[in-house]
């Protein structure tokens, strides 16, 4: 008898189990669950057999930091079919879960935002895990490419407005600076996932912030106090605090090598994890877009303002792969870095993120040079 269609079992590929890559299992996978992961010459009858040739499967990707794609840029389709659109875009780069990021901007724009993901959600748009608010509640001298004039205290309205996604994971960036710890404890009571970024945060303004809930720490090195001998600043606490997870950019042009090494080496492991900050080019067709109305250029994998201003990212998360291997990363622990460590990050470890019995069926099939041949989302395999 055929197997039904919803249950499969993955061989002869090379799979990063929670040990490490095994070249000797099977995943078994029901509906969109991993059911088991077991010794490839142990009898898997009633499941379809799908040869992966050799290639390596990898938890599925999650990115956290999701402007655009696709030629969209959600602030300005903060829609469904917005979400939709981005979604799809990164999906063929191993991306199997994103928040869909609002760059700072006005409050009536940030309520059809997260009204478009509570809906994308309900509707079961792929990959859509939640909302990341990046402001705009950031700090004017670290402001990069963010409309100053957007920023702003948040009142008790907008409170509840931030925490009111029900269905899915918020993200908030802020420059803790300019809150109130007793603001950032409510919040952090009321389910909001906190990331310090676009900060003038000093050491140990930054280290109160962690001890009254922040988690995250949104791009690394960019938009905060640099690291000093006498002044750790932002940089120093994020890599001096043991419980926060940092966010990089390892596109080339937002970090240089040596310090991305240096941070991988200080901070704790599973605290580093890979971020694209990708804006609409990625996925798309046109090199140029629009952020509150002003041209942005794309060339060579560098986006940015007229006058050179790095305005996100062109990074698509296997690359970010590909260039954290080249940087002297295993392959493994990239893979986590993308994959393992946000969903952590967004309290998701149990059910995303790796290879294991009883986390949903993320996938990503990746060919000996690191390109992804098909993405897997709830067990539906979707190739390159």
């Amino acid at each position: 008898m055929d197997a039904p269609n919803n249950r499969r079992a993955l061989v002869n590929g090379r799979v990063l189990t929670t040990h490490g890559f095994e070249s000797d299992v099977a995943v078994l996978i029901e509906g969109d669950i991993i059911i088991a992961v077991q010794p490839a010459s142990m009898p898997h009858d009633g499941f379809e057999a799908v040869d992966l040739r050799e290639r390596a499967l990898v938890p599925g990707f999650i990115d956290t930091q999701v402007n655009g794609g696709g030629d969209v840029l959600f602030n300005d389709a903060p829609t469904v079919d917005g979400i939709r659109r981005i979604a799809e875009a990164h999906r063929r780069y191993g991306t199997t879960g994103l928040m869909p990021t609002l760059i700072s901007d006005d409050v009536v724009v940030m309520q059809q935002a997260i009204a478009a993901v509570r809906d994308a959600i309900a509707q079961g748009v792929p990959g859509v895990l939640g909302i990341h608010l990046e402001g705009p509640y950031l700090a004017p001298a670290r402001k990069g490419v963010h409309a100053v004039e957007k920023f702003h205290t948040p009142d008790a309205g907008e409170l509840d407005l931030i925490a009111s996604l029900d269905n899915g994971k918020t993200l908030l960036t802020i420059a803790p600076e300019r809150f109130n710890p007793d603001a950032l404890r409510a919040l952090v009571a009321r389910g909001v996932i906190l990331s310090a970024g676009h900060t003038a945060a000093s050491y140990e303004q930054l280290r109160d912030a962690f001890a009254a809930g922040v988690t995250g720490v949104t791009h690394l090195f960019n938009a905060m106090q640099p690291l000093q001998s006498r002044e750790p600043g932002g940089v120093g606490a994020a890599l001096d605090d043991p419980n926060s997870w940092c966010g990089l950019i390892v596109d080339g042009f937002h970090v240089h090598p040596a310090a991305i090494r240096i941070a991988v080496a200080a901070k704790s492991r599973g605290k580093m994890m890979l971020v694209t900050d990708a804006m609409p080019p990625v996925g798309g067709v046109r090199t140029e877009f629009e952020l509150y109305g002003q041209p942005m250029q794309c060339s060579d994998g560098r986006c940015s303002t007229p006058d050179g201003v790095l305005a996100g990212s062109a990074l698509d998360m296997a690359s970010a792969v590909r260039n954290t291997v080249a940087l002297g990363l295993p392959l493994d622990e990239a893979c986590r870095m993308a994959a393992t460590y946000p969903a952590d990050f967004l309290g998701l470890g149990h059910t995303h993120g790796r290879i294991a019995p009883g986390c949903r069926a993320d996938l990503v099939e990746l060919d000996a040079a690191l390109e992804v041949r098909a993405t897997w989302i709830a067990g539906a395999r979707l190739p390159a």
